[in-house]
């Protein structure tokens, strides 16, 4: 008996970078329509400014017209990507697998599509990994390899995960996973991916680590030094919350 396959929804999310959207997009409207996957995509917009929202109408149409089952999806003002991802998540409540992937195109359409299918084929969680490996290459700058091991070894240090890359943006989950987590998910902002997968770990999920090839884009909207503060606080209060949820949970 042939079972249907399963259904798939991932998420790009955008903040007023229709220009770098417009040359990732157009690549993964073909990859996916190339795919037999079947994959429903949703650009989901946080907050851009109004001049930005029309461009994304005009790159959805032009994107559309290759890959039909793309829709935009507008959140009511910007409270961050992890704000939007769960929005636009939330979207369908009956896919099996929850996917995103960042709209810069440093994880390419090729590797998004390569983590989608080894999650299906491990039935489990995948996450894309910045990782050298005979198979993969990793283009960045000193400084930002240097703030980026930096940043993994104190959120490692806080949190207990020993993930070897929890900010890389592209991320495929099983949706039951995820949806028993998401009602303790707080952070909006760039603290997303590590709260998810504080989250997991605390619930029994597992996930495996793809390594993939990834690029470093210039005109990207984070500043790791300027943003550092924000994300080692946000650190602290995922540790907070899940390490006092683990302790109620034993008494």
């Amino acid at each position: 008996m042939l079972h249907p396959a399963p259904t798939i929804l991932l998420v790009t999310p955008v903040w007023n970078d229709s220009a770098r959207l417009a040359g990732f997009g157009q690549e993964l409207a073909a990859a996916l329509a190339a795919s037999a996957l079947p994959i429903r995509w949703i650009i989901a917009d946080d907050g851009s400014e109004t001049g930005e929202r029309a461009r994304l109408a005009g790159l959805v149409e032009r994107f559309g017209a290759v890959f039909a089952p793309v829709t935009l999806h507008f959140a009511a003002a910007h409270y961050g990507k992890g704000s939007v991802i769960r929005e636009a998540w939330a979207l369908d409540p009956h896919a099996e697998w929850l996917a995103f992937v960042d709209a810069d195109g440093a994880v390419s359409a090729t590797a998004t599509l390569a983590l989608i299918a080894a999650a299906i084929a491990a039935e489990g969680s995948v996450i894309g990994i910045r990782k050298r490996t005979p198979e993969t290459h990793i283009q960045e700058s000193l400084y930002r390899g240097v703030l980026h091991w930096a940043f993994l070894a104190t959120a490692d240090c806080l949190l207990g995960l020993r993930s070897e890359d929890l900010q890389c943006g592209a991320k495929v989950l099983r949706a039951a996973d995820y949806r028993r987590i998401a009602p303790e998910l707080r952070e909006g902002g760039l603290a997303f991916d590590s709260e998810l997968l504080c989250a997991l770990h605390h619930s029994g999920a597992t996930w495996q680590e793809q390594p993939v090839n990834w690029t470093q884009k210039h005109g990207g909207k984070v500043h790791p030094l300027r943003d550092a503060w924000g994300m080692l606080k946000a650190i602290y209060r995922v540790r907070r919350r899940f390490r006092g949820s683990a302790a109620n949970a034993k008494t």
